[in-house]
């Protein structure tokens, strides 16, 4: 005969019932019981926004301690309470019925939840010493303290922490009121009652306040994580121009060095050599390039066919810019030259982002472009007056595809500023960006090119 035994842990063997009370009970000792001598000064409120922002900056200093106040103004309507219904004289069963509901009320301040206790523990002694006059178990003062202390403690803790409290209070009424108070008047039901519709009105407000701090922190998380894409989309295209401009001339090197042995008649074993060596590297340097810089590229990203632009493009440039309604005059200064590639498209682009921007941010303004040719780079100037009307979106060359400006990454985020200036910083140039003292605004661009950068 063989007898099977099985096992559970005690854990799954207990009922769902149990299991519910035990983390009910678990939630009334976190709440209540854990830290409830803690040292917990109350905070001050924030005064940079709300109405206290409005306030001289002298005052807002001290209205960060309106809440101090408010509830020692509570703390003194205590005071006034039970003072007023003293039966006994003014001894020491007098003053202490009086003083210490206020105190109470006064240590919500540091220790709110040993307030809550202090309050519920000395509510039946207070009310027993002044022989019933004034409630059972709550007293009219302790009754008033009770409500303050209830409601500044959900308003420092938990919305859990409120249903807890509200549930000990209604468990501990109702208990004195049938174990001591048979006989008596009780004030029971009205201490249930407003301290729901107290405590209710104190959650709904952290509820609310608690969902506001939430939005606002997504929403600073979301605009942080459009900020970076958006420069990382800007980082990305500058890569792509980079990746197509070098691979253009490394493939131009490989193939020059290919064909350069074939137009020498006789060449040495030692030139062939040289040119040979040259396409390997040329060669390899591109393979390279493209496994480095093509992790950038989408999926659906396709080199362009057509040469990328250089400053020989502004022309047709500034004549879209001018359909849109743009007045744009373009003024150049030192001998024009060839200059690399890289620079070139850098300068166009700078000169593109600044002028979208101008459509952009001062429709109707007139703009200014001077590209100045100087003996240690290229010097760019893009400045426009303020905004004086609105431009025809129809006719804004970003709108069409053959209109040459090509639209920001992402319109309106800002970041047009911060492509131009890693352009220029990639190139070892400086860049500045600043409104004007008539209201429009400036970019300026210096590259430098030295001579052995410079084409043949």
């Amino acid at each position: 005969m063989v007898r099977v035994t099985q096992t559970q842990p005690s854990e799954t063997s207990r009922s769902p019932e149990f299991r519910l009370v035990q983390a009910a009970l678990g939630g009334l000792r976190q709440e209540l019981f854990d830290d409830a001598f803690a040292y917990r000064p109350m905070p001050r409120m924030d005064v940079d926004s709300g109405p206290t922002r409005f306030l001289p900056r002298r005052i807002r200093v001290y209205a960060g301690l309106l809440p101090h106040a408010f509830v020692a103004f509570c703390a003194v309507i205590v005071f006034a309470i039970g003072y007023d219904r003293i039966y006994y004289g003014f001894g020491v069963t007098a003053i202490v019925t009086t003083c210490v509901p206020a105190a109470i009320v006064l240590l919500t301040l540091v220790r709110p939840v040993l307030a809550f206790w202090a309050s519920l523990a000395t509510a039946p002694f207070i009310g027993y010493a002044t022989g019933f006059g004034g409630g059972w178990p709550w007293s009219a003062a302790c009754f008033a303290a009770h409500l303050v202390v209830l409601a500044v403690v959900a308003a420092r803790t938990r919305p859990r922490t409120a249903a807890w409290m509200w549930a000990v209070t209604s468990g501990s009424s109702l208990f004195l009121e049938m174990a001591l108070g048979v006989g008596r008047g009780s004030d029971s039901f009205p201490m249930v009652f407003v301290s729901a519709m107290v405590l209710l009105a104190v959650t709904v407000v952290q509820v609310r306040r608690q969902a506001d701090r939430e939005v606002t922190a997504q929403q600073t998380v979301t605009a942080q994580e459009i900020s970076k894409r958006t420069v990382l989309e800007e980082r990305t295209t500058i890569a792509r121009e980079l990746h197509d401009v070098v691979a253009h001339h490394m493939s131009v090197v490989a193939i020059q060095a290919e064909a350069a042995p074939y137009r020498v008649e006789n060449p040495p074993p030692e030139l062939e050599q040289a040119f040979l060596t040259i396409r390997e590297n040329a060669v390899a340097a591109l393979t390279e390039l493209r496994r480095i810089l093509g992790v950038v590229r989408a999926e659906d990203y396709e080199a362009p066919d057509a040469p990328q632009p250089t400053l020989g493009d502004l022309d047709a440039l500034i004549r879209n810019v001018a359909e849109a309604g743009l007045d744009v005059e373009k003024t150049v200064t030192g001998a024009v030259r060839e200059l690399p590639q890289g620079v070139e498209l850098s300068a166009y682009r700078i000169v593109q982002e600044a002028l979208s921007n101008v459509l952009r941010h001062a429709p109707g303004a007139a703009a200014k472009v001077e590209v100045s040719y100087v003996l240690g780079g290229l010097g760019l100037r893009i400045a426009n007056g303020p905004a004086r009307g609105l431009v025809n979106p129809a006719r804004h060359p970003a709108t069409a595809p053959q209109g040459g400006l090509r639209p920001p990454s992402s319109i309106g985020a800002g970041h047009g500023i911060t492509g131009m200036r890693e352009r220029v910083t990639m190139l070892g140039g400086e860049m500045t960006a600043e409104a004007t003292d008539d209201g429009g605004y400036e970019v300026t661009a210096f590259v430098p090119v030295s001579r052995e950068e410079a084409p043949q």
